[in-house]
């Protein structure tokens, strides 16, 4: 598929999906929500790429939210399908079994904020700048921010930037555990995320699709149930190739060359 409103480039099992919208700060508007849609599930069945990195074009915005000037038109029925192709990809990302991460360079807002929560990894830059002002716009956060935040930061958190609709610095976003690191500037961004990139492509696939399994899947469940979910997935891979491939070549002394079987 030919893709106006993102790049796609594939080096070394890394893909690289850059939201290219300049001129509207990398808005969300529908066009680029099925182009998303699309190319996600073509890198989730791509042999080839092993770790997927998301991030916006030009040094402003990660992605400034979802397209106002779409939104202005919209109905009830028109804004609640618009939320739901937004809750697909949100979903979709959290169940790839290949990792995500976000590389947030400048503005992360609203759609913008709740793309990178979805993912399993979160980098900034300095420049960056998260938050949901959608009450200053009349609505509520609509691609799972009032439900992904919460997980991560705790509800009165949430509360407090859902409801205000502040904007938050990427040291702060650091400080509620939302971002793992903060980095200077735009290139120590992506420097940073290929380097992590490169370190989750270099390890079993198997084992770490299970892993992301574990975590996204226990974490709804009770201690006791998410430790039985564990011990059945980590039982599991070894009836894998790379379980096989993995051990035999840290007992051998050599690299292991997994195949993702």
């Amino acid at each position: 598929m030919e893709y106006k409103n993102i790049i796609i480039k594939i080096e070394d099992s890394i893909a690289f999906l850059i939201i290219s919208r300049p001129k509207a700060l990398n808005a969300l508007n529908s066009d680029v929500l099925s182009e998303l849609e699309c190319a996600l599930y073509d890198l989730e069945n791509n042999n080839d790429v092993k770790c997927i990195i998301i991030t916006g074009d030009g040094d402003k915005a990660f992605v400034a939210g979802a397209d106002i000037k779409e939104m202005l038109g919209m109905d009830a029925i028109a804004a609640a399908a618009f939320a739901k192709k937004g809750h697909r990809i949100i979903r979709f990302i959290r169940k790839m079994q290949k990792p995500v991460i976000a590389a947030v360079n400048g503005y992360a807002l609203g759609g913008g904020f709740e793309l990178a929560l979805a993912c399993d990894i979160i980098y900034a830059s300095e420049n960056a700048k998260l938050g949901f002002p959608e009450v200053t716009l009349g609505i509520m956060p609509g691609f799972g921010g009032t439900q992904n935040l919460v997980r991560v930061c705790g509800e009165k958190v949430a509360n407090e930037l859902i409801f205000t609709g502040k904007m938050i610095s990427a040291v702060r976003a650091k400080e509620l555990n939302v971002v793992c690191e903060v980095l200077k500037d735009k290139d120590s961004l992506m420097e940073k995320a290929l380097e992590t990139a490169k370190k989750i492509a270099f390890n079993s696939p198997k084992g770490v699709a299970f892993a992301k399994n574990a975590i996204l899947t226990g974490v709804n469940m009770n201690l006791s149930e998410a430790l039985d979910y564990e011990s059945t997935l980590f039982g599991l891979l070894f009836n894998t190739e790379d379980q096989k491939e993995g051990m035999s070549a840290f007992v051998e002394k050599r690299k292991a060359e997994f195949k993702g079987k």
